[in-house]
């Protein structure tokens, strides 16, 4: 399985104090999480199957987190446990997501 985690700034504020350094430390910590902490879920079946994670900050600049495509309910449980671990909390959306096709 690839594993690959996208960071997003779409809520993000370029002009917020401390904006250049919150913007690193997202990069560095979606980094981390493909690198180190989901690095296990690319030995897990289906081999050929993609995972794809988003990290965000909420406005409250917590970091969140959601998976941007369709994967087994095993892979969601997982990524969850491993989010809930670092501290990063669910990312709720008001629209359903169009990935999602169970």
């Amino acid at each position: 399985m690839t594993v690959t985690v996208v960071a997003i700034f779409d809520e993000f504020n370029p002009h917020a104090p401390l904006a250049q350094v919150l913007k690193e430390r997202l990069i560095r910590l979606a980094n981390e999480l493909q690198t180190i902490h989901l690095r296990p879920l690319s030995a897990m079946p289906p081999m050929d199957d993609d995972l794809v994670v988003y990290l965000s900050y909420s406005l409250k600049y917590n970091i969140r987190w959601r998976i941007a495509n369709d994967v087994p309910n095993f892979i969601e449980k997982e990524v969850a446990e491993i989010c809930a671990r670092q501290g990063y909390t669910f990312w709720k959306t008001a629209t359903l997501n169009i990935f999602k096709g169970r």
